[in-house]
C-alpha cells in the first residue's frame, strides 16, 4: 500500500438537496442544470445557489447534483465557525445527530435539524485501484504531501465503489494549510 501517488482535490462549501427540498427551494418540478461536471462520475456543480443561515450569519453555496436521498451541507471548519454552526466531522451521508441550518432558495426555504457537516478527509477509489493499492473500503490511511508546507493527512477514509473515480478530497482549509496548488496537487499513501 505505501508509495502510491494520488491526486488531491479541494472540495469547497456546497449543498446536496433532496427532490422534495429542491421543489420547495426552486419550485415544483425544477430540474438542476449542469454548470460543470466533477471528477466523480455523474456528479456536477450547478449554477443554482442557495443561502444557508446559521446563528451568526449566512453564506451562499452551490448545489451539487444530482438530487440526493438526504439534505446535506458541507462546510470547512472556518465556514462553520463563521456561521456559528457546530458541525461535526463526518463522512458524507452520515448526518444523524449533526448540526442543522436554514436553507433558502429563490422560491422558499427549508429548515434542516441535521445535515450540516465538515466532510472527513477521504480517498475515493475504484475497486481496481483499491486492489492495486492494497486498500479496502472504510480503511483509515495516511497520505503525505511534499512542498513548502509538507504534511501528513491522517485519518483519511478509503471509500471504494465502482461508482467512484480515484481522487482524494479535502476541504479548502486543508488545501491552503498544505499549499496544495498546481503543480503540487499529489500525495503519497504512507500507510
Amino acid at each position: 500500500m505505501p508509495g502510491f501517488k494520488v491526486e488531491i482535490e479541494g472540495s469547497g462549501k456546497h449543498c446536496h438537496v433532496t427532490r422534495g427540498a429542491l421543489d420547495i427551494l426552486y419550485g415544483d418540478g425544477f430540474e438542476l442544470e449542469i454548470k460543470k461536471m466533477l471528477t466523480q462520475p455523474g456528479q456536477f456543480v450547478t449554477p443554482q445557489k442557495v443561502r444557508i443561515e446559521g446563528p451568526k450569519g449566512s453564506t451562499e453555496l452551490s448545489i451539487i447534483g444530482p438530487c440526493r436521498k438526504v439534505n446535506q451541507v458541507e462546510l470547512s471548519i472556518t465556514d462553520a465557525f463563521a456561521l456559528g454552526i457546530h458541525a461535526p466531522t463526518r463522512e458524507s451521508g452520515d448526518v444523524a445527530g449533526s448540526a442543522g441550518c436554514k436553507i433558502i432558495g429563490p422560491k422558499g426555504e427549508v429548515v434542516i435539524d441535521e445535515g450540516v457537516i465538515v466532510a472527513k478527509r477521504h480517498l475515493h477509489l475504484t475497486p481496481e485501484d483499491a486492489d492495486k493499492f492494497g486498500l479496502v473500503d472504510k480503511q483509515i490511511i495516511r497520505v503525505r504531501v511534499e512542498g513548502e508546507r509538507a504534511m501528513v493527512f491522517d485519518e483519511v477514509v478509503a471509500r471504494v465503489s465502482p461508482e467512484y473515480a480515484t481522487y482524494m478530497h479535502v476541504d479548502y482549509d486543508e488545501i491552503n494549510a498544505a499549499m496544495l496548488f498546481p503543480p503540487n496537487i499529489y500525495g503519497v499513501i504512507v500507510d
